[in-house]
């Protein structure tokens, strides 16, 4: 069985919030563990290069890594939920 997207999700930030959209993607694989994720806060507005992604968490082209302003590094992995904590993080710290 091929993986399966369980997670499609885009929520619009308000301006007085913070502006700009909070992306979700998960995929899971035949056992129902994630098996891809896409973990984004786009703001074209903050940043406009990297599609306007400000930060965010993925794990495509074969590694798990973070995108902050543009910059991409190499994350260690223990658990997609520990990288969604992470995200969370990020967008408090972000929001002030």
């Amino acid at each position: 069985m091929a993986e399966r997207k369980i997670i499609d999700e885009t929520h619009v930030i308000a301006a007085k919030k913070g502006n700009g959209l909070l992306r979700r993607e998960v995929w899971v694989n035949a056992n129902n563990v994630v098996s891809r994720y896409n973990l984004a806060y786009i703001n074209h507005q903050l940043f406009k290069g990297d599609n306007g992604r400000v930060f965010g968490f993925d794990n495509a082209h074969g590694y798990h890594h973070r995108h902050y302003f543009g910059k991409v590094e190499a994350i260690d992995f223990t658990s997609f939920e520990n990288v969604e904590h992470f995200f969370e993080l990020e967008w408090i710290k972000l929001r002030g």
